[in-house]
């Protein structure tokens, strides 16, 4: 059901031509719509109506301004990954390295950087959201530094581990951040940025990889990993503009910060307070004796029912992203191509880069889509599109090794294949995950819950990427892919049974879906909340509409009469 005149605003488009504006665009048409936003064009014509109109669009720039910086982080494991599949050609011949130093090379990352995830949810704790995401860069470019100045693997490692705590600081921090600064309606779409800018790491490495692979043995891996420093150093710039989490300052006890960040982040006074005081409300909970005497990780170490409910769904859409066997499809691509027939360098970094664009097109899709659909259907796409691509690649493979397929054929399934499962993860639980995890923990738990995520992210990445050589030695490459998409059918299941709609509701609301139990019970709590949301937006209308009466007393306020969304006996 929606409003009259909700259902005007949709129709009517966002800019002066009919087009939705960007921000407009995203979220525009939550399952939960602003009800600030909902305005007949009439009122919006009147006297105040064209000032409130410049003050949502200017939140939500800022808003998204904010999102992009804080995402910058991402872009450095996305650029790791993709110019490792690259390097590592090289690196071998340079350093002379074998097939397992290779594998603990290309696969030592992400155990190294749940490291920095751990230390970073209760650094940002301590300092902040904002200064967590500059450490990040910072402990990244040393380690960038000495790789690429690296005469041998023993000193390659040592960069490594540094690189490593960086990503883990990075990838922990950016979802948590822009959870806690956007409104519900684009919270989907704006915590999805990290996700987008892995993968347009992932292209950029790639492009690296192909660009400088014209370069000597001992040079041209040196300037592929050097190239990654870049995107750090603008988060010097990034640490000038974006605020503080308000949620974090409400946390701090400094109400006054936190009420100054909402008027930026927020359309309206009426709503800055009105979150604020729903931020104060769940800290005040907390404050108030809800967990008792326990810390953080006593909490989470021995969960009560609700708060296991949501380690169930957090940490287990993070391992389902990696076991599936994304990051084999990334770093290993080239031995992938080439097992399916192609030869050369130079073709197996051109086919590389089609996979990198493949994945970063596709999450832009996940953008639009993520607010306006949901959650809950971009996953079942996903899962069930990834589940046909991989069994039909290792179906490929299989026949490719037997010769019952010509070489031209095999080739362009693989390469088809291989695009179309980064295509159907970019969609899916690539962003969704990281989305997921950031919103469904309540405050005192959610940096700290959210690195443990992250954590377990890491732990099935690296496992994943350090075995996959060995796995493809004992049972082939198309063994591989078979277990991967068995494994990608059981995420389908755990999909329908853990993981709720969390799309328009604000990150207080979201508790309720974990704390009513399964079935009809936390249906009846999603009701509730929409009618409690109906009900204050019709509030918020009527109050907005009487302030109009007093000043043009020929209008009638009976159109916006509340009794459209009775309360429930």
């Amino acid at each position: 059901m929606m409003l009259p005149s909700a259902e005007l605003s949709a129709s009517n488009g966002g800019g002066a031509n009919g087009l939705p504006t960007l921000p407009d665009f995203m979220g525009r048409k939550s399952r939960y719509m602003r009800m600030d936003d909902v305005l007949p064009p009439e009122q919006e014509g009147e006297e105040d109506g064209g000032v409130r109109v410049r003050e949502r669009q200017s939140s939500r720039r800022y808003v998204f301004a904010c999102s992009v910086f804080a995402s910058l982080n991402s872009v450095l494991l996305g650029y790791d990954v993709g110019v490792m599949s690259g390097c590592i050609l090289f690196i071998q011949r340079d350093l002379h390295i074998n097939e397992v130093q290779q594998e603990v090379l290309v696969g030592c990352l992400s155990f190294i950087s749940l490291l920095g995830s751990l230390a970073g949810g209760r650094t940002s704790d301590a300092t902040g959201r904002k200064w967590t995401i500059g450490l990040a860069a910072v402990v990244f470019q040393a380690g960038a530094a000495v790789m690429m100045f690296a005469p041998s693997f023993r000193v390659l490692m040592i960069g490594r581990l540094l690189a490593g705590i960086g990503i883990g600081f990075g990838i922990m921090i950016a979802p948590v951040y822009i959870a806690e600064i956007s409104p519900a309606a684009s919270r989907g779409s704006l915590t999805s940025f990290p996700e987008i800018f892995i993968n347009l790491g992932i292209l950029l490495g790639y492009i690296s990889n192909y660009a400088f692979s014209g370069l000597s043995d001992h040079i041209n891996w040196r300037v592929m990993l050097a190239v990654g420093i870049l995107p750090s150093v603008s988060i010097a710039f990034a640490l000038l503009v974006i605020p503080e989490s308000p949620r974090w300052l409400v946390m701090q006890n400094r109400a006054d910060e936190a009420r100054a960040v909402l008027l930026k982040v927020t359309d309206s006074e009426d709503e800055a307070k009105e979150r604020l005081a729903e931020i104060e409300a769940a800290t005040a909970v907390t404050s108030a004796g809800k967990y008792g005497d326990k810390t953080v990780w006593q909490e989470l170490s021995r969960p009560s029912p609700v708060i296991a409910r949501m380690l169930v769904t957090g940490l287990g859409i993070q391992c389902f992203q990696q076991i599936t066997g994304i990051d084999a499809l990334v770093y290993y691509s080239p031995t992938i191509f080439r097992d399916a027939g192609i030869t050369t360098e130079s073709q197996l970094l051109a086919a590389t880069v089609a996979v990198g664009f493949f994945k970063t097109a596709f999450i832009a899709l996940a953008i639009v889509l993520i607010d306006r659909v949901g959650r809950k259907p971009l996953l079942y796409v996903n899962t069930i599109g990834m589940t046909v691509c991989l069994a039909v690649l290792s179906a490929a493979l299989f026949l490719l090794a037997h010769g019952w397929v010509s070489r031209g054929a095999g080739i362009a399934v693989a390469v088809l294949t291989v695009c179309g499962d980064v295509a159907f993860f970019s969609v899916g639980i690539g962003p969704i995950c990281w989305v997921v995890s950031s919103e469904i923990f309540p405050l005192r738990l959610r940096a700290q819950a959210a690195a443990l995520g992250a954590v377990s992210n890491r732990v099935t990445s690296g496992a994943v990427a350090m075995s996959f050589l060995s796995i493809c030695r004992a049972i082939s490459v198309a063994g591989a892919f078979s277990a991967f998409a068995i494994i990608s059918a059981l995420s389908v299941v755990f999909v329908h049974k853990f993981v709720p709609e969390t799309s328009g509701k604000t990150l207080e609301q979201i508790e309720l879906l974990f704390g009513g139990g399964d079935g009809e019970e936390r249906g009846d709590l999603e009701l509730d909340d929409v009618e409690q949301l109906a009900q204050k937006g019709c509030r918020a209308l009527t109050d907005s509409y009487t302030r109009r009466m007093e000043r043009s007393s020929h209008r009638s306020a009976q159109h916006y009469n509340c009794s459209l969304f009775p309360s429930r006996v």
